[in-house]
């Protein structure tokens, strides 16, 4: 159980054992884009990649180093996907790793590569060797440093997310110290979750272990976070174990299954960023739902819902049309009965058991104006729950997305 869980103003270097570096190199047209972390010594690593079947170099290159359980460093550019680049983009992947590897004394296998951006040009490899030199320069830890690389990975992001906490529990030998940060406002679905995201921690923890924290973790958080129902080339979530703290977790139990709980909390505090800042989003939605017949029926009623476009307006403009979230409840493709059905603007109810009731239209109205809304839809028919976050549609997100290629 846990006892005792502080948060910081802190992200990846706030457990023992990390530094890291943003820095500019020129791959987007204004600040910075070029990121590296570094674990002092060598940590064991888990990863989670797209599943989208175009992916990009550098989800090919780090599911093999993640394959063999240990990592040492972590290098990210920001600007260019190198996605769908043929021979030239893989050749190109490993050369970055390899700069990195050379300036570290690790070998290149030790090194994950990460990318995001356009898709479909080539890496401007001088400065991307600008970047490796710059970044190894200035590797450091502390707050700064954090919120330097944070800012170095954003694309379309408004501002740096990034989150850290120190916990303690039961059956831990000391408290453990988690941080990490990630990006992503657009192309963002589950299936991995849309984005970039990389966590460390200072827990002795091996590697298969890791792997399996890791995928509880972000099936309950970045797995449960969308934007416009889009699933990039590109998605990486990258968990490192430096093992420089007090605390060890060796196998299943329950100390296991605190350290699960507490990344999934972490991993959700970062979630919720995403949906938040998604593209031209003015509120950060949460769709909960419950009474459903099974875990996956209600999985697929909250995404629904999340991802419907007449939702998404309607909540942009602060209309309270309970019919488009009945409308995507049921086309959901699993039981669902309306006549079972209660559903709540915040605390307002607004519709039950099949008909519209009697409410405070300008109540909810003045409700929906706030900057987080939850949407509760319980169905009635069992005792599966799910929670999805989302965000509205506003004119920003066409236009974002229309002028993102030039």
């Amino acid at each position: 159980m846990i006892t005792s869980w502080r948060e910081v103003e802190a992200g990846i270097t706030f457990p023992e054992g990390f530094a890291t570096a943003g820095v500019r190199c020129g791959l987007k047209t204004s600040g910075e884009d070029f990121a590296l972390v570094v674990s002092e010594s060598e940590a064991t690593v888990a990863g989670l990649f797209t599943t989208n079947k175009v992916q990009g170099a550098c989800v090919r290159y780090s599911r093999r180093v993640v394959r063999g359980g240990a990592a040492q460093a972590v290098v990210i550019n920001a600007g260019n996907a190198n996605t769908c680049n043929g021979e030239q983009g893989d050749t190109d992947n490993r050369t970055m790793a390899d700069w990195v590897s050379r300036h570290l004394h690790i070998p290149p296998d030790r090194v994950i590569t990460a990318s995001t951006g356009v898709i479909g040009h080539l890496l401007p490899m001088e400065n991307v060797r600008k970047g490796v030199d710059l970044a190894v320069s200035k590797l450091d830890s502390g707050r700064d440093a954090d919120i330097g690389a944070a800012t170095a990975i954003m694309t379309t992001d408004t501002y740096a997310k990034y989150r850290a906490a120190e916990v303690d529990a039961d059956g831990w030998v000391a408290p453990i110290r988690l941080g990490g940060m990630c990006k992503g406002a657009g192309m963002i679905a589950p299936n991995m979750a849309t984005m970039l995201a990389f966590v460390t921690t200072d827990a002795r923890i091996p590697a298969p272990l890791l792997q399996e924290a890791l995928r509880r973790a972000s099936e309950a958080s970045f797995n449960r976070v969308t934007v416009d129902g889009d699933t990039s080339t590109n998605d990486m979530c990258i968990l490192m174990a430096s093992g420089m703290g007090n605390g060890e977790i060796s196998r299943a139990g329950d100390a296991f299954e605190d350290f699960v709980q507490a990344l999934t909390r972490l991993c959700t505090l970062l979630a919720k960023e995403l949906a938040r800042d998604g593209e031209g989003a003015t509120k950060l939605v949460e769709v909960r739902v419950r009474g459903a017949v099974s875990a996956p029926a209600a999985h697929a009623i909250a995404r629904t819902i999340a991802e419907s476009p007449l939702v998404k307006t309607a909540l942009f403009g602060n209309d309270p049309n309970w019919g488009r979230v009945l409308m995507a409840a049921g086309r959901a493709g699993v039981p669902f009965d309306p006549d079972q059905t209660s559903l709540f603007i915040g605390d307002i109810e607004v519709f039950k058991t099949g008909t519209g009731m009697n409410f405070d239209r300008d109540a909810a109205h003045d409700y929906l104006t706030n900057k987080e809304i939850v949407l509760t839809v319980d169905a009635g028919m069992g005792d599966f729950t799910d929670t999805m976050w989302t965000c509205d549609y506003s004119y920003d997100y066409i236009k974002i997305n229309a002028e993102y290629h030039t």
